[in-house]
């Protein structure tokens, strides 16, 4: 069971209290707007306050201090939830009931984590240029590695065409040529801002004292000067028109992208059954569009399909040779009607439910999982545990699935091709 606290005004702490590992995990999220002005400066400060602080000034002191804590680590934060970009730094350690000789690891680890967020390295307004100049190659390369892969490619485009009125547009990292415009000046200066301004997100799973924690987490913001600004309200898909869209690259594979849209969210009371839905249409091995486009039609060497709860958005996703696109096409429409029908076998309905619950039952399974679930379901909306989703799941009716397939309405489609294809 989640136990809430709030620190301070805007500084949030959810702990979930697990015995079951010896490890233990502590997030920290700055909530973000997704925005364009801001993405990609969100997406690079973590890296670079990873890279040095004033009292471990470079990642090799960085790496010994960890080592100390019994090979602690931490890494960085960058998500999308919904309208949100959260940024951040996360730590998985010992938990203090494995250490040695009463020794105790989350007090020096939290120590570790204020001087990585707080005592960065700066000279005359500006963080390290050699970090941020470092640092900003490693994202361009991650942004533009996302390019190789044609079908992430491809989905990246759809979004590109299908939300340009939707802060779901904007790119989780940035664009190449926004970060390459980021200066060291200019990133402390956001630095700066977020950390005054930002609502604060802490997450700690573990077997700790609520108490101890609490107290070592108000103490860690206890110095710090706030000017809180709330965040906005998430909000469902903003339309900004739709259409066919397609683009010609050096390829001998096509992928095709389409996108859907539906008044059901996460925050919705049809949103578990328009997850069943997505689940038995096309995510996974036993859905409508494997089976029916890929194994028995053959028409496509692979397809799927994903929902975004957070904005109401479903996409479909497909690999296949060029003059056969146009036929997939047609078929996941095809596909999409038959549930509009109803023409869906008890099997069809088990078999999407099998699958969606064995997936909920995993993210009990590490503190890792618990925290991606918990922390991102508090930004998103989502008030439903696991045990209660799946609860909700075993529920779900045809004739709500049905219910479901009828809310999608087809919105964009973009098609990536071969050059004189």
């Amino acid at each position: 069971m989640i136990e809430t606290f709030e620190i301070s005004p805007g500084i949030t702490l959810r702990c979930f209290p697990d015995t079951r590992f010896k490890q233990s995990r502590l997030s920290i999220q700055l909530v973000r707007p997704m925005c364009r002005e801001e993405n990609a400066l969100n997406a690079l400060l973590p890296a670079v306050l990873l890279r040095g602080t004033r009292q471990y000034p470079n990642l090799q002191d960085i790496t010994c201090k960890l080592d100390d804590l019994y090979g602690a680590g931490v890494g960085t934060l960058v998500r999308r939830v919904g309208d949100y970009q959260a940024t951040g730094l996360y730590s998985a350690f010992l938990d203090d009931r494995f250490c040695l000789d009463g020794e105790a690891v989350l007090e020096p680890m939290t120590a570790l984590l204020r001087e990585l967020l707080f005592c960065p390295v700066v000279a005359e307004g500006a963080f390290c240029r050699d970090f941020v100049e470092s640092e900003k190659k490693n994202l361009i390369a991650a942004i533009e590695a996302q390019r190789n892969d044609k079908r992430q490619y491809a989905a990246a485009r759809l979004i590109d065409h299908m939300c340009k009125g939707d802060s779901f547009g904007v790119a989780r990292l940035g664009k190449p040529e926004q970060v390459a415009a980021i200066t060291p000046e200019g990133l402390y200066a956001h630095y700066e801002k977020i950390l005054q301004q930002s609502p604060v997100e802490i997450f700690y799973v573990g077997a700790a004292r609520r108490s101890q924690v609490r107290s070592l987490m108000t103490k860690l913001f206890a110095s710090q000067a706030r000017s809180y600004i709330p965040a906005a309200a998430q909000q469902g898909f903003q339309d900004a028109g739709g259409g066919s869209y397609e683009e010609r690259l050096d390829i001998t594979q096509g992928k095709l992208s389409m996108g859907f849209v539906t008044p059901v969210t996460l925050r919705s009371e049809q949103f578990v059954a328009m997850q069943v839905f997505n689940t038995l249409f096309g995510s996974g091995m036993t859905s409508k569009l494997f089976m029916q486009i890929r194994e028995r039609n053959a028409l496509c060497y692979d397809i799927s399909s994903s929902y975004h709860g957070s904005k109401g958005i479903l996409t479909v996703a497909a690999g296949a040779d060029f003059d056969k696109m146009d036929l997939v096409q047609q078929q996941v429409l095809e596909e999409l009607s038959k549930c509009c029908r109803g023409e869906i076998t008890q099997t069809e309905l088990l078999s999407a439910k099998q699958a969606l619950l064995s997936s909920l039952r995993s993210t009990h399974d590490s503190p890792g999982a618990i925290e991606n679930y918990y922390a991102t379901a508090a930004l998103s909306g989502l008030t439903l545990t696991p045990e209660h989703y799946m609860a909700l799941v075993e529920q779900v009716s045809l004739e709500q699935v049905t219910q479901a397939a009828c809310a999608v309405k087809l919105h964009t489609v973009f098609s990536l091709k071969g050059v004189g294809a």
